[in-house]
């Protein structure tokens, strides 16, 4: 088996980021710990690829900007437009230069990482998601690289520096929000449960309903893998059920805007009929009739905090793992009412 960075790392007593910026040769490493570096090196026999690391020098001041695996949904979510908008900001306050970078499936997407950390084009990378078991982070930890993750961490959590807002609690309250209207029929529309903010939205719902003694109901819990294919046919079976639900926690304001959209076809008036409650008080949230109440996450300063830490920890390469919760709150529109039942 191949020597990594990770076994030199653990032999030296380091980081994996610490070990590639010895290869980088990066002034803010000490000496005393890039000789460590070098001898555990040397003793295990890995060879680092030092092109790389000379065109880094060259070109450094670069962060890359990884979106999720989508041919074309993640361009149209107004929550990574706001995030990268934050994320530029910042970069350009520091003269750093940032990158997108995604693609259709894994494979492409593992592709084009490979091919920017091994040309040494990049510093460190924001991830703008976070899911379960992402080949991705495996690779970006696994190569000792540096990234800060927009979410909060599902693998290597202890080692990883991330960005997130406190989800589960945005799904209790929000979820309180509707019952204190009246609501006890309130369902859950969501996006894939490996996306951990929407599982955790999800579970914050789930533990509202049972502090109120209501058992949350299977059939009440819908997930959608993608609005476009599959969000009209599966909300429509929600809303045709016989003890259909009086308001719906939605994980996202776009799929929010899909459910609309079906309400108005099948005659379902909102809020008189149907409440809905969203996430991200994206542009979507403003411009549905009525317009939506949403939590807004923030999205914007969730951007700035992640560019924030990655290039404070490119300049301070020994700086421990960071957590920032980012806060949310609740933005009161047209869409919910008391409940009629």
């Amino acid at each position: 088996m191949a020597v990594t960075i990770k076994d030199v790392a653990a032999l030296a007593g380091v980081s994996p980021s610490t070990v590639s910026r010895t290869c980088k040769d990066n002034p803010s490493i000490s000496e005393e710990t890039k000789e460590k570096v070098r001898r555990a090196m040397a003793e295990l026999g890995y060879e680092p690829n030092f092109q790389a690391s000379n065109l880094a020098s060259q070109n450094s001041r670069t962060i890359g900007i990884i979106l999720p695996i989508s041919a074309r949904e993640a361009y149209e979510n107004s929550f990574y437009l706001e995030a990268i908008r934050g994320i530029s900001q910042f970069c350009n306050q520091r003269q750093y230069i940032n990158t997108v970078i995604t693609g259709q499936d894994e494979a492409e997407m593992l592709q084009a990482v490979r091919t920017m950390t091994r040309s040494g084009q990049v510093d460190g990378f924001i991830v703008l998601y976070s899911r379960q078991h992402d080949p991705v982070i495996d690779y970006l930890y696994n190569e000792g690289l540096l990234y800060v993750l927009i979410g909060k961490a599902y693998q290597f959590a202890n080692q990883t520096i991330y960005i997130d807002n406190d989800n589960l609690l945005a799904g209790q309250e929000a979820t309180e929000y509707l019952y204190q209207l009246g609501h006890r029929k309130i369902a859950y529309l969501g996006s894939e449960s490996t996306l951990i903010y929407s599982a955790d939205r999800q579970s914050g719902y789930q533990t509202t309903l049972l502090r109120h003694g209501i058992m949350p109901r299977p059939e009440y819990c819908v997930e959608i893998p993608s609005v476009l294919k599959d969000a009209p046919e599966r909300i429509r079976r929600l809303l045709e059920m016989e003890d259909r639900p009086t308001a719906i926690l939605v994980s996202d304001d776009i799929l929010a805007v899909s459910l609309q959209q079906v309400c108005w076809e099948m005659g379902i008036s909102i809020p008189q009929d149907l409440s809905i409650l969203s996430f991200n008080n994206s542009l979507f949230a403003r411009l549905t009739t009525p317009q939506l109440t949403s939590i807004d996450i923030n999205s914007l300063q969730l951007g700035i905090e992640a560019a924030s830490q990655i290039i404070n920890h490119i300049e301070n390469p020994n700086l421990l793992a960071t957590k920032i919760i980012v806060p949310h709150y609740l933005i009161e529109r047209n869409s919910c009412s008391p409940c009629a039942d």
